[in-house]
C-alpha cells in the first residue's frame, strides 16, 4: 500500500538521484573543474537525501513530511545551480531537480 501512495514521488526521487549522480560524474570531466565545485558539491547532497529520502518512503517512514521539506530544499538549491552552466548534464539535473522539488514540497504539505 505505502508503495503505490508514494510511486510517483519514489520515481521522481529516483530520476533526481541519477541525473544528480550524471551530473556530478560529467562535472568532474570538464575542463574547468575548479568553477563547477559548487554545482558538484549539490549534486552529492541532492543525490544522498534524494536515495535517502527513497528508501524512507518504502520502509514507511513516520516522518516523511520532514524530510521531505528538506529534500526540496536540497533538490531547489542544486537545480538553481545546475541552472547557472550551460552543459546539457547541467541543463538536464536542473529539469529533474526542480520537478523533485515540487514532489517533496507535496509531500511536505
Amino acid at each position: 500500500m505505502l508503495q503505490e501512495q508514494y510511486q510517483s514521488a519514489v520515481h521522481a526521487l529516483h530520476e533526481c538521484m541519477a541525473a544528480c549522480n550524471h551530473c556530478y560524474d560529467a562535472c568532474l570531466k570538464e575542463e574547468h573543474v575548479g568553477m563547477m565545485v559548487e554545482c558538484i558539491r549539490l549534486d552529492r547532497e541532492c543525490a544522498d537525501i534524494c536515495g535517502f529520502l527513497e528508501q524512507a518512503l518504502l520502509r514507511g517512514t513516520p516522518v516523511v513530511s520532514e524530510l521531505a521539506s528538506a529534500c526540496a530544499a536540497i533538490c531547489e538549491a542544486c537545480g538553481t545551480e545546475c541552472q547557472r552552466h550551460d552543459m546539457e548534464h547541467c541543463r538536464k539535473c536542473a529539469e529533474a531537480c526542480f520537478r523533485c522539488a515540487e514532489v517533496c514540497r507535496e509531500l511536505a504539505a
